[in-house]
This record gives C-alpha cells, sequence and structure tokens, in this order.
C-alpha cells in the first residue's frame, strides 16, 4: 500500500476545485481555516468562505441559512466541537428542517490524541445515528474522500462527513466505484471478515495480512456510510465468514459495531462476533497511534482478536 495525503488536505483540494466551477458551493467555518486546510481555498475563492469564529452553533445555524436559500454549504468545524455544541442545531436546523448542509468534521475520533477526551469525538455516531435525516460518511482513504466530496455536492439528505489529521494508505484498486450508502469489499475471507470503517480500514487491511501468515483467510469490507448502511454487503459477509469483526475509531456504544450487531440479530444471524472500538472508560492519552495501539486497534491487536475469535494461536509481536 502507498501511502497519501491527509483525507482532510484531499478534501480541502477536492472541494476547491469543485467551487471554482460552481459559485453556488460555500464554506462557512468555525475558526479551521488552517486546521481545515482552507487556506488555498480563502484565497482562491473569499467571496465563497464565511468565518464565524469559534461558534459551533451559530455556523450550523448560518449554515443551515444559507441552504435554504439554495447555496451548497460545506459547515467545516472539528467534529468534537461539531458534533456536542452544535448538536442541537444540526437536529433541528438541519435535518429536521430538511436543509442540506454537508456537516464536516475535522480532527475526528482521537486525532488530537493527546489533548484528550475534551477534543475526542467517540460520541458523533451515537449521537447522529439517533437523528431522523441525516447520513453518515467515513471516508478510508483518498478515493473514498474524493468520491464523498463530489458525491456530497448534490445529496439529496444532510450529511455528516468525517476526517482526521494523518496521511493514510491507500487502498483501492483503479476503476472502483463509490456510492454512498454501498460498502466496498476490499477483500473477501471464509474465515473472519472486518468490517471497518475511516482511519481504521487500514489497520484491519494489515491485520488480514498478518493473519494470512498464520494460513487465516481474512475479508475487510470499507464501510464508509454508517447511515445508510449496506445491510446486504454485511450480510454476505456474515453468508461467507465464520466470524466477524467490527472495527472502529468511536465508543463501543452507538457506533458501527452497534448498528452491526442490532442487524444481524434482527436478521436472525448467529456468528461469533467481536466489536473492537474504544470502551467505556476514561480515555488514555497519547498520540492516535499509542491510543490506537493501547486498545487493540492495530494490525497486531487486530489480528488477535481474530485469532482468539476463531479459537487458534497468536501472534508473534
Amino acid at each position: 500500500m502507498d501511502l497519501g495525503k491527509p483525507n482532510l488536505e484531499l478534501f480541502a483540494e477536492t472541494l476547491l476545485a469543485l467551487a471554482g466551477e460552481d459559485p453556488d458551493i460555500l464554506v462557512v467555518t468555525g475558526d479551521s481555516r488552517g486546521s481545515g486546510k482552507l487556506g488555498p481555498f480563502s484565497k482562491a475563492l473569499p467571496e465563497q468562505i464565511v468565518e464565524v469564529g469559534i461558534a459551533e452553533q451559530n455556523l450550523v445555524g448560518i449554515s443551515a441559512g444559507l441552504a435554504a436559500a439554495g447555496k451548497k454549504v460545506f459547515a467545516v468545524s472539528p467534529a468534537c466541537f461539531l458534533t456536542a455544541r452544535g448538536l442541537e442545531q444540526i437536529k433541528n436546523d438541519v435535518a429536521y428542517s430538511n436543509n442540506l448542509v454537508k456537516l464536516i468534521g475535522i480532527s475526528a475520533g482521537v486525532s488530537y490524541g493527546a489533548l484528550g477526551t475534551t477534543h475526542h469525538s467517540l460520541h458523533d455516531f451515537a449521537v447522529l445515528q439517533a437523528i431522523n435525516n441525516i447520513d453518515i460518511v467515513v471516508p478510508a482513504d483518498n478515493f473514498e474522500t474524493r468520491s464523498a466530496i463530489e458525491a456530497a455536492v448534490n445529496h439529496p439528505r444532510p450529511l455528516y462527513i468525517r476526517f482526521g489529521k494523518k496521511p493514510i494508505y491507500d487502498l483501492h484498486r483503479p476503476g472502483t466505484h463509490f456510492e454512498i450508502g454501498r460498502a466496498i469489499a476490499l477483500s473477501e475471507g471464509d474465515d473472519v471478515t472486518f468490517i471497518a470503517t475511516g482511519e481504521t480500514v487500514s489497520k484491519a487491511v494489515m491485520a488480514g495480512q498478518l493473519l494470512a501468515e498464520h494460513g487465516v483467510n481474512a475479508g475487510v469490507i470499507s464501510l464508509h456510510s454508517l447511515k445508510p448502511l449496506d445491510e446486504t454487503a454485511v450480510l454476505e459477509a456474515a453468508r461467507r465468514s465464520s466470524a466477524l469483526i467490527t472495527v472502529e475509531e468511536h465508543s463501543v456504544f452507538g457506533g458501527l459495531g452497534s448498528t452491526v450487531a442490532m442487524m444481524l440479530m434482527q436478521n436472525g444471524v448467529n456468528k461469533p462476533f467481536k466489536i473492537v472500538a474504544i470502551p467505556d472508560e476514561y480515555t488514555v492519552t497519547g498520540s492516535q497511534d499509542e491510543i490506537f495501539a493501547h486498545y487493540g486497534i492495530s494490525p497486531e491487536g487486530l489480528a488477535e482478536t481474530a485469532l482468539d475469535l476463531l479459537a487458534i494461536g497468536e501472534i508473534e509481536r
């Protein structure tokens, strides 16, 4: 796998190219031109960007008003603040009022690392899944990011897209098709399938490579759209594999794992199943990689989880 750009940087480049061709595309940002990599956008298209300062409720309300006036609005702010401080406005002004805002949560999950729990967004999937009329997309690499932003411009519902900060690996073959609401199978495995989203997908791919050395056939699904959920892809993986593991940069409650588990039970699926996510505790402090490793969201940790679920041995470190 080749290392690509940070998804956030690719987002800003893609949005600038699209906005240069469409004056109805606007960015509303809460003091995030730097952290959101929007400096080139603000220089090239100063009349298409609105700075509201550190005021997330205003950010969402203004974005909703502009969308109601027919603009294609991308509201950019750190995910931890956007989906907490601005939650009531997301619920009422965006989703309930059906204003087609594209909410962009930057530096998501534990990207802020050592800044600690105040700056982590481990709740956003849970709260937004509980709100009607908003879709949730978490790109895994640069291809998914570019495709998601291109699709977002004219998406028929409000949309939340979540990005981290680090450069990430390119995962997809040329010619891969992207569609919001349709998962992408990166590989198929009859022993275990990892169902992952966002920056954890590359960890699952590398775990699959480790497992191959142990004779374990592991599949990986990039479930970039948490809502709407591609139930067909999940049920097909459950039919094909002996065990399933979900992987996410989110709390164990209310995220990808909870959603998949609920769907599997409602469809009568009974397979060994494990949710790998951040547990319900005071989150350790450290870099994103250190936090991932602590909670088993690493190639080695995921491989060991798979072997344990399949009752096969251990990974040598």
